[in-house]
């Protein structure tokens, strides 16, 4: 899946990787791409709930490796 900017999470735990994807989405323009990588589990089922909270859409997960990619759409 193809991302307009990238955040590497890597290394760091619930809440981070959610609290630096919150504050990364800012930058971003309505319906561009952020890809999340990290290595806490959480993230997979905490970045779908803050993407309902916040209107922003899980594009989807993909694990590889022990990470995870995650693609949140910006709302439009």
């Amino acid at each position: 899946m193809k991302a307009d900017r990238t955040l590497d999470c890597v290394g760091l735990y619930c809440p981070m990787p959610i609290v630096k994807t919150a504050q990364e989405i800012k930058e971003l323009a309505a319906g561009e791409v952020l890809e999340v990588i990290a290595d806490d589990k959480g993230i997979k089922s905490d970045m779908p709930a803050w993407c309902a909270k916040t209107g922003n859409t899980c594009l989807g997960i993909e694990e590889e490796g022990g990470e995870f990619h995650v693609f949140v759409k910006k709302q439009g």
